[in-house]
């Protein structure tokens, strides 16, 4: 039973990586005020990327920089749209999601002829494990043991990096002169602009961040998690990031538990599928596969109180002429 635990949560925090490092993402844009739809779009788009350029080159690192470069690509698009020409958040943000779903198949059959898919990755192309010191030593340690082999150690670098952006985040948010300034242009940046501070330059940042970590959560999932691209691969993640950053009430350290309670739902509908429950029978495979999506409705609904945004998220800023 309790090796049964250990793996459920050595699951929980595999599944849960992409979507903390998307919703990290939407946590810096949405607190400059730019409201990011376009998450599952970035992902999506650096998975392409990280996936075909690490099966050209066989080096994962340049595959995670290929697909950064397409997802902050993308987020530039969103901020010309929505940034400098001021243009509707919402609408910029569902055009990024069909440019990437639609560019993603279309490449992909072009250039792989698999059916929108890239080629298995060759060798050195995927990010292995990596296995903790005394990791082997300690496997048949009681408790101890099985906590520090299976859930602490045998994760990829991405994994670790993403956990350790968590107090990063926090440290750069409300720490630095840098995050001061970004809360306060999504709070009012008709103020900051008073100031003498590019309310422009600083919601670019914003965006740029928000792209780099989506690149990461992109790649993620086809050069570490698994072994090149699939068409769709990321499956609604950017939507349930966007909804665990509105459970977490934009902070970073809640947004980490919020995505590892959608990381363990998935974990649990993988390994309940096909097992038969007392009393009930072989529970259908599609409702845990909608399981994540109706907890996502019900929490945000009424069970984690007034969730209160940054006050000028998806207004563009219009300066006032003097």
């Amino acid at each position: 039973m309790f090796e049964i635990v250990i793996l459920t949560l050595d699951s929980t925090v595999r599944l849960s990586t992409p979507l903390l490092l998307a919703c990290l993402a939407g946590l810096y844009s949405e607190r400059s005020g730019v409201v990011d739809i376009g998450l599952e779009g970035k992902m999506l788009g650096a998975a392409f990327g990280a996936g075909a350029v690490a099966y050209m080159t066989g080096n994962a690192w340049i595959g995670l920089l290929a697909g950064m470069a397409v997802s902050i690509g993308l987020a530039l698009i969103h901020g010309f749209a929505s940034i400098t020409n001021r243009g509707n958040q919402i609408v910029s943000g569902v055009a990024i999601n069909f440019l990437a779903a639609g560019l993603t198949a279309l490449l992909g059959q072009t250039w792989f002829r698999q059916g929108g898919r890239t080629p298995s990755l060759p060798e050195g192309g995927r990010f292995r494990d990596i296995i903790l010191p005394y990791a082997e030593e300690l496997r048949d340690v009681p408790v101890i043991g099985g906590l520090y082999s299976e859930l602490l150690s045998g994760h990829n670098i991405l994994v670790y990096a993403a956990f350790l952006a968590v107090p990063l985040t926090w440290w750069v948010l409300f720490r630095t002169r840098f995050g001061l300034r970004l809360r306060a242009v999504g709070e009012n940046p008709a103020a900051v602009d008073t100031a003498g501070i590019s309310v422009t330059w600083l919601r670019y940042r914003a965006v740029i961040a928000c792209g780099a970590l989506c690149g990461v959560a992109g790649a993620y999932l086809s050069i570490a998690q698994s072994s090149g691209f699939i068409k769709d691969m990321t499956a609604g993640k950017g939507f349930i990031a966007l909804a665990a950053l509105i459970f977490a009430k934009w902070k970073p350290a809640n947004a980490m538990f919020a995505c590892l309670l959608f990381g363990f739902l998935d974990a649990v509908a993988i390994r309940m599928q096909g097992q038969k429950l007392p009393g009930i029978g072989e529970i259908p495979v599609q409702f845990f596969q909608a399981l994540p999506y109706i907890l996502t409705v019900i929490l945000l609904a009424g069970f984690i109180g007034k969730a209160i945004p940054p006050k000028a998220a998806g207004i563009p800023y219009l300066k006032e002429r003097s």
